[in-house]
């Protein structure tokens, strides 16, 4: 039996929280006058994001309790790292954006683990 839509809600947050601190971050690797473009910084935080967009994808999708929780464990090695380094680069929204991930790992760190059947007389 499949998690309701709203169980998933916290890996869902997480997700849309990747992907805007990877378009902050291609907006400031890209774009001139930014003070990081081209930057192995940048394109560090580029690649942070994607691979939480992918941690995220996963942990909708994981029922074993064991996974879930080695996988949240990366998430928020992930988002610390990836928070740091915004910040360093002087991009603020990207902060933003990780600490909104963080209340999505948060929200999914709540789901349980598998549904409960009532027990049969």
């Amino acid at each position: 039996m499949s998690h309701s839509p709203s169980s998933k809600s916290g890996a869902m947050v997480l997700l849309v929280a990747s992907l805007a601190g990877l378009a902050i971050a291609l907006y400031a690797y890209i774009t001139p006058l930014t003070g990081v473009t081209g930057t192995l910084g940048a394109l560090a935080v580029i690649l942070a994001c994607l691979a939480l967009a992918l941690m995220a994808l996963l942990l909708a999708v994981l029922k074993g309790r064991g996974a879930r929780i080695a996988l949240s464990i990366l998430v928020l090695i992930g988002l610390a790292g990836t928070f740091v380094a915004g910040l360093l680069l002087h991009q603020w929204w990207i902060g933003v954006a990780m600490v909104v991930g963080l209340f999505g790992l948060i929200l999914d760190m709540r789901r349980p683990s598998r549904v409960q059947h009532p027990a049969h007389s």
